[in-house]
């Protein structure tokens, strides 16, 4: 199977073979739903934590006697009943949330949300992109030629997780001309994961030759 490459303003520049065992493998709700749900309880911190009744301050003296108060009795103001009082079966930053992704899974879901894109005409393969320099309104002009590819044409319209960008090599000028952008990111390839992907709704890949060679390379590895 093959995909068209664009340039920078929006017109056709080539064509790039694409493997169809990575770039045409049918949508598996369940697969992506285990790699997820894992990504996310992997990335839990598992820092809460509360005081139990030994561990609040006070509560060292019985608050008054046991009998003729009329009031109710009571040992300690670090009772669980009291305001300030010990937390009851609160969280103890002992729980472990990390779930194992076996590498085989974890590469097929990535595969699978690529292969949706791709099949829903979300994924842009752009030539290259030459910057001297850092200049976020240059990345904008960028932007605002490959919306007019048909399809596409939401880059300038959403304003929330829009696009996710990426190359195959480490880029800090093209890194720093789109940081500005609230509703884009921007990443080496073999940073992508399947979070970023389903979190964004285009991918655009720069210079995707090296791009797709890696990905594609995950499947013989």
């Amino acid at each position: 199977m093959e995909a068209i490459i664009y340039n920078t303003k929006g017109k056709e520049a080539g064509k790039i073979a694409l493997s169809e065992k990575v770039w045409g493998l049918k949508w598996n709700a369940d697969l992506v739903h285990q790699v997820v749900t894992s990504m996310h309880s992997n990335a839990r911190a598992g820092t809460a934590r509360a005081k139990d009744r030994s561990e609040v301050s006070g509560g060292g003296k019985k608050p008054w006697q046991q009998k003729g108060t009329g009031r109710a009795r009571h040992g300690s103001s670090r009772s669980p009943i009291w305001r300030h009082g010990g937390v009851t079966h609160g969280p103890l930053a002992e729980e472990n949330n990390n779930k194992k992704i076996n590498k085989k899974v974890r590469i097929k879901a990535l595969y699978t949300i690529l292969s949706e894109k791709l099949r829903k005409n979300e994924i842009l393969f752009i030539d290259a992109i030459s910057m001297k320099e850092p200049k976020t309104r240059e990345a904008k002009n960028i932007i605002t030629a490959i919306a007019g590819i048909k399809g596409f044409e939401k880059l300038l319209t959403k304003k929330r997780n829009t696009a996710y960008i990426t190359t195959g090599f480490v880029a800090p000028v093209l890194q720093k001309s789109f940081a500005n952008f609230g509703n884009m990111h921007f990443d080496v390839i073999k940073n992508m994961n399947s979070l970023d992907l389903l979190n964004h709704k285009f991918v655009v890949m720069i210079a995707p030759e090296p791009s797709v060679k890696f990905i594609e390379s995950k499947l013989s590895s």
